[in-house]
């Protein structure tokens, strides 16, 4: 089997070259040929890279012939970007990303040969701010220190929206940084950071111990308010709702943007693998519950909507009951 750092070469440079315009050779085979299956998830301390791996462990215990890895990675547009250039086989992504990389926009300067198994959970948008910051608006962000995600990440893509809703330039106005989860947490703890961005499931585990680890030291802020902006310029992706105070211990609960996440797989997959695929995530669905709880937050009713993703043929036949 090719090499996991050769593969993700290859996949690097069919990208790059097709970008420049040039004639790119064909991308790397895929790993599922040598009964390989790699998961594209997110931060180490995010719920992408949880249930990744609990994914994995679901398919190589009750797929036959078959054997998946979860691999971390800076999340929804790395993920795409790997999965359409061969490195990997199944992503999670924002469903606001994953609709910008069907259409080629955005950050995508084309369309992306990518489509869905399922529409699962909601991600909440957090945001997070120094309570000695005395910030209480995202307009108050206004020249202050702030990490809206990892590169190539949804949260980065929403954190930009959100401060253009508000008013704000998302490059100028604010000094931004592109930082992991972790090392966001790490520089917020350490007050080298004002406020934070993390789009993610609940309770987001870094998050929970960032505000665990120091109550009353980090306060969330509410973003709901700026939904009909987002709305009118990005259509019905958002949508808005509270963040539990019980979730992480906060004195009330939080209103927020949320948007839907989905796993994506190649257009190429065989049918009957992403057959396969989708039937393993309710067939065991207990056991990503048990990894964490948001692995029992959709159902088959739910999971099929994920226009305008299209369905991958094999998931849109399990759903059809074919």
């Amino acid at each position: 089997m090719t090499s996991r750092p050769l593969r993700a070469l290859a996949a690097l440079l069919v990208t790059v070259l097709a970008g420049a315009g040039c004639g790119a050779p064909e991308a790397p085979p895929r790993a599922w040929h040598d009964g390989r299956i790699f998961l594209a998830t997110g931060n180490t301390t995010g719920v992408y890279y949880q249930l990744g791996g609990g994914y994995a462990d679901v398919i190589s215990r009750h797929l036959p012939g078959y054997e998946a890895r979860a691999e971390p990675t800076g999340a929804s547009v790395e993920n795409v970007t790997r999965l359409a250039g061969g490195d990997m086989e199944i992503a999670f992504s924002l469903a606001d990303t994953a609709a910008d990389a069907v259409a080629g926009r955005g950050v995508f300067t084309q369309p992306q040969p990518v489509r869905a198994l399922a529409r699962v959970y909601r991600n909440f948008t957090h945001v997070i701010v120094r309570a000695d910051a005395q910030v209480t608006d995202l307009a108050g962000l206004r020249g202050r220190r702030v990490s809206t995600g990892s590169p190539g990440s949804g949260t980065d893509i929403i954190a930009g929206r959100l401060l253009t809703a508000a008013g704000l330039d998302p490059d100028r106005d604010v000094r931004r940084v592109t930082l992991s989860l972790p090392e966001t947490a790490k520089r917020m703890r350490a007050g080298t950071l004002d406020a934070m961005f993390f789009s993610g499931g609940l309770p987001t585990p870094g998050i929970a111990d960032l505000l665990g680890d120091a109550p009353g030291t980090f306060v969330l802020l509410p973003v709901a308010d700026l939904l009909e902006p987002l709305a009118a310029r990005y259509g019905s992706v958002y949508t808005t709702a509270e963040l539990p105070a019980q979730t992480y211990g906060t004195p009330a609960g939080t209103p927020t943007v949320t948007v839907a996440n989905v796993i994506l797989v190649p257009a190429d997959m065989p049918e009957q693998l992403a057959y396969d695929l989708t039937r393993l995530l309710f067939a065991h669905q207990g056991e990503l519950a048990g990894v964490h709880p948001e692995g029992g937050n959709f159902n088959q009713q739910t999971a099929s909507g994920t226009d305008p993703i299209p369905l991958h043929p094999g998931a849109a036949r399990f759903y059809q009951g074919g």
